[in-house]
């Protein structure tokens, strides 16, 4: 490709990034006020809306816009022609679901199972099994698949091999490629990330606080993760192992992590610690989080302070972050969300006083509002990000 063709290729992707990215926050509207809001002219915007209809990514429809007389042509964004699928892996069990281009959803499914005692290969066969399944019932649609993301609760290095995920007992597992050959090598893209990553593309896009440039999401679940949006994009760091905000070493005499070093972040702040400070053996964490709220809610004292002494910890690690990073927003999911009425007030407490910066330099904490579906919205959100950066297929 010469350099003025990938020159036009380029200016011609933000171009139709501009006008889909206006689209999906202000349809319906007019091709005017895409003109007006996007500052392209009305020739470059004639040329994009009408490839994007050819392509059945927007279409028109007709509504009144508060106006007296012939209904106006409005634009809106078209889910007919594209889907995203992403999956998760946890300790909970199996997770998918597929967003149409437009956001619509199209599928949601969860299985429980094979579990951290299952090896790699185990839940590679049930993963695939149920990814051959959302593709089908994607293609069923007729829809043409983006990508498939699968989220992972550990480190996973750019060629998608998961390099620990202490929580599921693996190490040095291949995952993305052994997935590719268990799909008969797909046509759409493949990808295998962190957790904790694909949870804050998942705020950055569909939460409350959508949108805003610099955030953390920090994970609560088997383990303690951290992603991070810089600027409007996910940071990645030199390998991909950037987020792992569990493994500082807050408590030199602390506990042993399951990283295998002692005193780590998640040693004492993650939602196992939490459980075993209550001397609760189950391996469910669901139930024991489910209990966990239910004697708190009684004000049972031992519980309170076990959740404040969590907060705590938690807090020292958001107060790091916000002085790192100095985002605007960090967002607690997982279980934290679920215990966040006894857990954000130490959290808030432990970054004002730590952050260097006044008002810990306009950090706010807040709780995540997407479930514990929230990876797998991320893992969606990863292949319509390429879509919405102007890369369409074809």
């Amino acid at each position: 490709m010469s350099t003025l063709t990938a020159g036009y290729s380029d200016v011609r992707a933000t171009n139709l990034s501009a006008v889909l990215g206006f689209l999906r926050a202000n349809a319906p509207c007019s091709r005017a006020a895409i003109a007006g809001g996007t500052g392209l002219n009305k020739a470059t915007i004639t040329n994009i809306v009408g490839d994007l209809i050819d392509r059945r990514l927007i279409r028109e429809t007709e509504q009144t816009q508060n106006r007296v007389g012939r209904p106006a042509t409005l634009l809106e964004l078209d889910g007919s022609a594209y889907a995203a699928i992403g999956m998760e892996i946890s300790a909970r069990g199996l997770t998918a679901i597929a967003y149409d281009a437009a956001g619509g959803q199209i599928l949601r499914w969860h299985r429980s199972g094979p579990g951290r005692g299952a090896g790699p290969d185990k839940t590679l066969t049930a993963t695939s099994a149920l990814a051959r399944r959302a593709m089908a019932a994607v293609e069923a649609t007729g829809r043409q698949i983006l990508g498939l993301t699968v989220g992972v609760p550990g480190l996973v290095d750019r060629d998608g091999t998961v390099v620990l995920a202490a929580g599921l007992g693996w190490r040095d597992y291949p995952l993305k490629p052994r997935l590719l050959d268990a799909l008969s090598h797909p046509t759409f893209s493949v990808s295998v990330d962190n957790d904790a990553n694909l949870s804050a593309l998942a705020e950055y896009r569909y939460g409350p606080y959508a949108g805003t440039n610099n955030l953390i999401q920090i994970s609560g679940d088997t383990g303690l993760g951290a992603g991070v949006i810089a600027d409007g994009r996910p940071l990645q760091g030199n390998l991909g192992y950037v987020g792992e905000v569990g493994h500082l070493r807050v408590a030199p005499d602390g506990p042993v992590c399951g990283c295998g070093r002692r005193g780590c972040l998640e040693a004492v702040a993650g939602i196992p610690a939490l459980v075993r400070r209550l001397h609760d053996d189950t391996d469910d964490l669901q139930l024991a989080v489910e209990q966990i709220v239910a004697r708190a809610s009684a004000g049972d004292s031992e519980t309170v302070k076990a959740l404040l002494e969590t907060g705590s910890w938690l807090g020292q690690g958001v107060a790091m972050l916000a002085n790192l990073l100095n985002p605007a927003l960090i967002v607690l999911g997982g279980y934290y969300a679920t215990l966040g009425e006894w857990l954000l007030p130490a959290v808030e407490k432990e970054l004002q006083g730590q952050a260097l910066a006044p008002q810990a330099g306009g950090c706010k904490v807040a709780l995540s509002a997407l479930g514990h579906d929230i990876t797998a919205i991320g893992a969606v959100a990863r292949s319509l990000d390429q879509l919405d950066a102007g890369r369409i297929p074809g």
